[in-house]
């Protein structure tokens, strides 16, 4: 009786640690579910929107200009921040803010991306804490899925004019 107890015990034991494991693989490799929370990707993600994020482009280096990435922020380890990718290494960019009258640029360094919020008067982002390394990136968003009313692929940037072509 007790072998038979211990026998189950143990094969839940390795099932649970099994299935444990294959949870990890797919959130770390494949993606998840985001709850975003702030104002910097206003008006494109709400507070609160959940979104769809897929991590095998960060894998795969297929990282593009416009696309939005969830990133380990670079003041804050512990935390993750959504922002846009606004250029990637050897890119030039505006790194000044828009309210600035003298415009300064700047070139984002081998193995960075430069990420800016859509709501560049309420962003906490590259303009504060310069270039990302490429390795903080943790997934791309692919679309949003709530609110219901708002479900699909997100819009485009509304701060196309930031992206330089140089």
């Amino acid at each position: 009786m007790l072998r038979n107890v211990l026998g189950k015990t143990f094969r839940f034991l390795g099932y649970t640690v099994q299935y444990g494991c294959m949870a990890h693989c797919a959130f770390e490799y494949l993606g998840g579910i985001v709850v975003c929370s702030g104002p910097s990707m206003e008006p494109t993600i709400q507070n609160s929107d959940i979104v769809c994020s897929e991590n095998l482009s960060r894998h795969f280096y297929c990282i593009r200009k416009g696309d939005i990435v969830i990133v380990k922020s670079p003041n804050d380890p512990k935390s993750n921040i959504c922002k846009r990718v606004i250029g990637l290494e050897g890119d030039k960019v505006c790194t000044s803010n828009p309210s600035d009258f003298l415009k300064s640029h700047s070139y984002v360094p081998k193995g960075h991306v430069w990420l800016e919020g859509d709501n560049l008067r309420n962003s906490t982002d590259s303009r504060c804490y310069g270039p990302v390394p490429y390795g903080l990136i943790r997934g791309r968003i692919c679309f949003k899925i709530w609110p219901l009313n708002d479900f699909g692929f997100l819009r485009a940037s509304p701060n196309g004019h930031r992206f330089l072509d140089d």
